[in-house]
């Protein structure tokens, strides 16, 4: 029923394109402060330019640096909601959920979870090996660092959500009328789209496996529960304790975290953890919680356009 939503406009892949194209020229437009900033220090400074991604991620503060990276999604975000809103003529609701309307508990209940989670492994962690980190607290950074990543995390997180998960996930289900393909697409683009960051290069392609597998998680989820909640509180839990708990010089976002892990990273036992044991585990948590039923048709099913009742209510 989720990705049915599709169906009731009018809907045709030229207005995906074109919205995907608005899109990226928003999150384009989103790194201009950036730009700006560095242009404006490289001038009144008289500073090298930076050439490099590390270089630019290194060139002012964590915290600065960390703002205007997580800027560019508002800019996104802004032009995702108006893509569906004026472009589909499509409420925003329905590339969110299938139900009459958002259930923050789920969201809240997936968010805790994971946070919870998130915090103990790191605890264990860090008693488990503690040569492994240094603490890298520090009272006044890590409070700003903590009002950017509560305000500005969420919005990167549904961003994210919203395009894979809800607005792509629909267009691509209404292309293919099955669940499997925009289900597969979805996952493998959302996890291509990291190829970029420094941690592949540091660990090689086998860390792909850990972001693909998060993408089929957050679709699993997505089509199971019949709507974006839970994948948007496990996002925005992963991405903000994750944030504020751990940093390292190889990772994308290098923040004034509680600690930092100073450990040479290797890819093994550590990336096929999560996507084989912890995440099957929280499957079976969220379908006991949730009274899941019927997976095959639910995740590989066919996709038909909604008709009409004789009440005039939407039925597949």
């Amino acid at each position: 029923m989720f990705l049915s939503q599709a169906f009731r406009h009018q809907n045709e892949l030229w207005k995906y394109a074109i919205g995907f194209i608005i899109i990226m020229v928003a999150y384009f437009i989103g790194q201009l402060p950036l730009t700006a900033a560095v242009l404006l220090k490289v001038f009144l400074e008289d500073a090298p330019m930076p050439t490099t991604n590390d270089e630019v991620f290194g060139f002012f503060t964590p915290n600065l640096t960390f703002f205007l990276m997580l800027l560019i999604f508002v800019f996104a975000l802004a032009a995702l909601y108006l893509v569906v809103k004026k472009l589909h003529k499509q409420p925003f609701l329905e590339v969110t959920t299938a139900r009459k309307k958002v259930d923050w508990n789920r969201i809240f209940f997936s968010f805790s979870l994971w946070g919870a989670f998130t915090v103990i492994t790191t605890v264990v962690a860090y008693y488990l090996n503690p040569g492994d980190y240094i603490v890298n607290f520090k009272l006044g950074p890590f409070l700003i660092l903590s009002v950017i990543a509560i305000v500005l995390i969420p919005i990167q997180t549904s961003f994210e959500e919203y395009l894979f998960r809800g607005y792509l996930m629909q267009g691509f289900g209404m292309m293919a009328r099955n669940k499997w393909v925009p289900l597969v697409l979805t996952s493998v683009i959302f996890g291509s789209m990291h190829l970029l960051n420094p941690e592949v290069e540091k660990m090689g392609y086998i860390i792909l496996v850990y972001y693909i597998g998060t993408g089929f998680l957050l679709g699993i989820l997505t089509l199971m529960d019949e709507g974006m909640e839970l994948s948007l509180g496990f996002h925005a839990a992963n991405n903000l304790f994750g944030a504020l708990l751990v940093t390292a010089d190889w990772t994308v976002f290098k923040t004034d975290s509680i600690l930092r892990d100073i450990a040479e990273p290797t890819a093994g036992f550590d990336v096929l953890l999560p996507v084989c044991i912890v995440y099957p585990i929280l499957l079976i948590i969220f379908s006991k919680k949730y009274n899941w039923t019927g997976w095959k048709e639910k995740l590989t099913g066919k996709l038909y356009p909604e008709l009409k009742t004789e009440n005039n209510e939407i039925a597949n």
